[in-house]
This record gives C-alpha cells, sequence and structure tokens, in this order.
C-alpha cells in the first residue's frame, strides 16, 4: 500500500480537528484553481468559429493555439512541480492564476493570429502550468485514508471549470464579442482563481498535523520527508509505465475539448448545442472524479486507472459512429467519466508508488509526457480534418492509442518497481 503510512506517528483526532482539518481547506482551493484554470482553457472550443472568421484562418491553425497551450502548461508542470516542492505551491498557483489573467487579457487587444498565439498560448499555458500540478501535489500530502477521495474532488473543478465556462463564454460571445468575453475570463482568473489560491498549503506539518487530520507527535518527521528521490523514481519500471500511458492517452484525450463542438456543428448541430456537448464531458467529469475516486479507495488506485484509458477507448468508438446530438451527448458522458477519473487517479497513483518526498515534481515530470501528446492530437486532428475533412482518421487512432495505455497501464500495476 502507501510508502508512507507505516512511518508516520499519529495521535487520536479531536472532534474540533475533525470539523475543522485545514486539508479540506487545500482541496477546495485546488478545485477553485483547478475549475478556473481549466474553464478558461476548455472554453476554447467556442472560440474556433469566430477565431477561424474574424483572421481568415483554417481549423488545423487555430487548433494550434490550444495546443501550444496544453503543451506548455503540461511540460511547465516539470518545472513547477519541483518548485512547489521547495518554495510552497500557494506562490506559483498564486502567479499562474494572475498569469492567465493577463494572458487572456492581452488575447482580447489580439490584431492578428500571432498575437493570439503569444497571448493566450504562453499566457493560458505558462499559468495552468504554475498553477496546476503545484495546487494538486498539494492535496496529495495532506491525505492518506481518503487520498483517491480528496484528489477527485480537488480535480473535479476541472469538471465543473468544462461545465460552466464554455456556455458562459459561448453567451458572451454572442452577446458582447470574443474579445470582451476574454477580458470576463481574465476578470474571473484573477479574482476566483489567485483568491482561492492563497489557501493552499504544501504540508499538513506546518499546522502541527499529519494527513488526515491526526496531531503530529513531537518526534515524528513530515510527510514531505518520506519517499522515494525523483532519479530513482523516473528510471524505475512504474515511473516508465505510467509515463508510457499517459503519452499514448493524451494523443486523444484532449480532441474532443477542440472538435468535438466543430464537428457537432459539421452535422448540422447548432452551434449553442455543439458547445453545450463540451460541458457534457465535465458532467461525466466531475461525476468521475467524485465517485471514481472514492471506489478506486477501496479496490484499487492502480487497476482503476488501467480501466480509465479502457473506458476513453470505448468512449471514443462511440464518437466515431455518431452524427447527431443524443449519441454525441452519450459520447460526452462517456469519455468524461473516464478521462476525469483518469487526471483525479494519476497523481494519487504516483503518491501511493513514491510517497511524498517529490510528490509534486514528479508529477510534474509525468505530465509532460501529457503535454507531448496536448501538442500533437489536438493540431493533428485539426490538420487532418483540413485535408480530408473528416475525423475519422484521428479518432481511430485515439482509440487504438488508448488501447496500448490501457495495456501499459494493467502491466505497470503489477510491477514492483
Amino acid at each position: 500500500m502507501e510508502l508512507v503510512m507505516a512511518s508516520i506517528p499519529t495521535a487520536p483526532v479531536s472532534k474540533e480537528q475533525a470539523r475543522v482539518f485545514y486539508g479540506w481547506f487545500v482541496v477546495a482551493a485546488a478545485f477553485a484553481v483547478t475549475c478556473v484554470g481549466f474553464g478558461c482553457v476548455y472554453s476554447f472550443t467556442a472560440f474556433v468559429e469566430p477565431l477561424q472568421r474574424d483572421f481568415g484562418a483554417a481549423r488545423g491553425s487555430v487548433s494550434v493555439i490550444f495546443s501550444l497551450a496544453g503543451f506548455l502548461y503540461f511540460c511547465l508542470g516539470g518545472v513547477s512541480g519541483p518548485l512547489a516542492d521547495r518554495l510552497g505551491s500557494r506562490r506559483l498557483a498564486v502567479i499562474g492564476m494572475i498569469l492567465i489573467g493577463v494572458g487572456l487579457a492581452l488575447a482580447s487587444f489580439a490584431p492578428n493570429m500571432i498575437t493570439v498565439y503569444a497571448a493566450y498560448g504562453l499566457g493560458v499555458g505558462l499559468g495552468v502550468g504554475c498553477s496546476y500540478v503545484p495546487a494538486m501535489g498539494a492535496v496529495q500530502r495532506w491525505f492518506i485514508r481518503r487520498r483517491g477521495s480528496a484528489s477527485g474532488i480537488a480535480s473535479s473543478g476541472i469538471g465543473v471549470g468544462t461545465l460552466v465556462v464554455p456556455p458562459l463564454a459561448e453567451f458572451c460571445i454572442r452577446t458582447i464579442g470574443w474579445r470582451d468575453t476574454y477580458l470576463v475570463l481574465a476578470g474571473l482568473a484573477v479574482t476566483i482563481g489567485a483568491g482561492m489560491a492563497l489557501l493552499l498549503e504544501n504540508d499538513p506539518s506546518v499546522r502541527g498535523l499529519n494527513p488526515d487530520g491526526a496531531i503530529m507527535e513531537r518526534t515524528a518527521q513530515p510527510i514531505s520527508s518520506h519517499g522515494t528521490s525523483i532519479k530513482e523514481a523516473i528510471r524505475s519500471r512504474r515511473f516508465i509505465g505510467l509515463y508510457a500511458a499517459c503519452l499514448a492517452c493524451s494523443l486523444a484525450a484532449f480532441v474532443p475539448f477542440v472538435h468535438l463542438a466543430p464537428y457537432a456543428v459539421d452535422h448540422g448541430i447548432a452551434r449553442s448545442s455543439a458547445v453545450l456537448l463540451v460541458s457534457v464531458i465535465g458532467i461525466g467529469s466531475t461525476v468521475g472524479r467524485f465517485f471514481v475516486g472514492s471506489l478506486a479507495d477501496r479496490f484499487g488506485r492502480s487497476l482503476a486507472l488501467a480501466a480509465t484509458y479502457a473506458g476513453m477507448a470505448l468512449a471514443l468508438v462511440i464518437w466515431l459512429t455518431s452524427t447527431s446530438f443524443w449519441p454525441l451527448a452519450l459520447f460526452a458522458l462517456f469519455f468524461g467519466i473516464a478521462y476525469g477519473s483518469w487526471v483525479a487517479l494519476l497523481p494519487a497513483v504516483v503518491m501511493d508508488y513514491f510517497g511524498g518526498r517529490n510528490v509534486s515534481g514528479l508529477i510534474g515530470i509525468l505530465y509532460t509526457s501529457a503535454g507531448i501528446g496536448t501538442l500533437i492530437g489536438p493540431s493533428a486532428a485539426g490538420f487532418a480534418f483540413d485535408f480530408s475533412h473528416s475525423y475519422v482518421l484521428p479518432i481511430t487512432v485515439g482509440i487504438l492509442a488508448n488501447v496500448a495505455a490501457a495495456a501499459i497501464a494493467a502491466i505497470t500495476s503489477a510491477s514492483r518497481r
């Protein structure tokens, strides 16, 4: 089981501590950070058509904006994670939320696509990269018994953000235009995102506590001192397996967030309903994070992770054969459940395998695989559509990639190191 459980002495938890355990404030802060950050990211689908129209751009060229941002925020986790282990999660998350706001504000004044690449791609990419991994890494250290549940609740902010922000962006675009809509999202990032990030705390020992709220004995060491070194971890079979599976999955995981709405419009579905499909992914994602995380705590987080890849593959099969709203909504719901479970379980599995000593750094390094997949997947799908006027090829590749990810994850779960 977890590497750190046997090594941390605990004392009984008082009723007062049980009511106000600060770990749940950390979860709430991470929820807000992920909700605002990824809500802004996944609202991009609402901006595809206006950007194409106003700048006369092809769909593949517009898709590059999302891919650039995704590449940056996942790959930057390899830097922000280790920095959070040293400097604290709060500082980096606040900076990240401010960067998102600045990037969106600058994008609202963009005179051409190059400026949008720079403002949105760099601002949002760097901002989410500074905030996401530090926030999720902090949550892992505050829990042992309910780590999967806590991680699921924290990361469900992504699902809620995906549910709420794209329809909000679509409504604002129709009423005030895409430029002012970017300013609205910038305001949300700075006020709600940065404000809630101030609640983050790196380690329960700072408040005299152990994970799950027990009073820390004077002789006990903080949870951040237990675990595997980064050098040892990244050479292990388990980390290599996690990295390979995450890379394969990521080739397809973020394609629907950019292309599902345009795909639906191409098949005669109204724009407002098409954007709503992305929100359905958010509904499924929220369900997956809450319930699958809790079930995984009981039945095993490693095998549950493998099941999420298989679930995404099955959902993509539905997309491949769907051309009307309700079958696409069914795809979006099932895909969201699998996707949300994957995102919730990855940090918890890293903590299970390698302990809390370098958990943020290891999560960040792992997410560079998702950065590579995000850079390739959505943009390649857009260029494939420009060439063939069809999404059959990228969806099929996504199915095969997730089948491979499921197999790798299952083998990795059986490995002892």
